[in-house]
């Protein structure tokens, strides 16, 4: 658990054990929601990875990808292709 005051602006520091965890850095945005009567608190950043991880669920093996050499392959011939 950690303590973190609000000064008289709203604002306050998120402990470094709690910016760590997070892995956020100066600019980092952050994210804010509501979950019943609880607040949570995201890495912006680390949903939009976690939404793109979802979005591409499966992708590899409907590709027929199976190792980094084949994602290489595909990518050099897509920009390959693009150049055209």
């Amino acid at each position: 658990m950690e303590l973190a005051k609000v000064t008289s602006k709203g604002q306050i520091t998120i402990p470094k054990s709690i910016r760590d965890m997070l892995k956020v850095k100066e600019g980092s945005k952050i994210l804010f929601f509501k979950q019943g009567d609880e607040v949570i608190i995201k890495n912006a950043a680390m949903i939009s990875l976690e939404k793109i991880q979802k979005e591409f669920e499966g992708e590899a093996e409907r590709l027929g990808l199976e190792t980094e050499e084949d994602v290489v392959k595909m990518v050099k011939e897509f920009r390959k292709e693009r150049n055209k």
